[in-house]
């Protein structure tokens, strides 16, 4: 088959994640939607890089806008 196009398989995951009315994920609910470990997402929050974190009654929250713009790189 020279000159041939090949097609590449597209793998796609569907990913159950709870969000809140507001926009809020949970922490472990943020991980699973950006494809990382919750225990990641609590080191960036340590150090101040990735996502916003947001702090409501003492739980930890990240909306689902600042995730995709992480995804996205801005």
């Amino acid at each position: 088959m020279s000159g041939a196009a090949t097609l590449q398989q597209v793998h796609t995951e569907e990913v159950r994640c709870r969000v809140l009315p507001d926009g809020r994920l949970s922490r472990e609910d943020a991980a699973r939607y950006i494809g990382m470990k919750a225990k990641t997402l609590a080191m960036w929050a340590l150090t101040g890089t990735g996502p916003r974190v947001v702090k409501v009654g003492g739980r930890v929250f990240y909306y689902k806008d600042e995730l995709d713009k992480f995804i996205r790189g801005e």
